[in-house]
């Protein structure tokens, strides 16, 4: 149980600083963040392993740096799917 609160609050901090980095206004809800930002952080974290990073003393600055991209990543892939179904006004 731990393990998927530690996820949630991580994915939303990543989801976060994800959308700070986008140019532009993201219109998504906070729950999209957090579900994106977690993914962002699941693949960072996996991206890392496979480069050699993951383990390092200290905070992880490039781990947290893969996360992010890769949130903004699928920020931007749901904005692109999601944006084409919406109407505007």
């Amino acid at each position: 149980m731990g393990e998927l609160i530690g996820l949630i609050i991580f994915g939303a901090v990543i989801g976060a600083l994800a959308r700070l980095v986008m140019k532009g206004d993201q219109n998504i809800g906070i729950l999209w963040t957090i579900i994106l930002g977690a993914l962002g952080a699941l693949v960072g974290y996996w991206l890392a392993g496979l480069l050699g990073v993951g383990d390092t003393d200290g905070i992880d600055w490039i781990r947290w740096v893969i996360s992010i991209v890769a949130a903004v990543v699928f920020i931007g892939i749901y904005i692109g799917i999601a944006g084409g179904r919406r109407t505007t006004r």
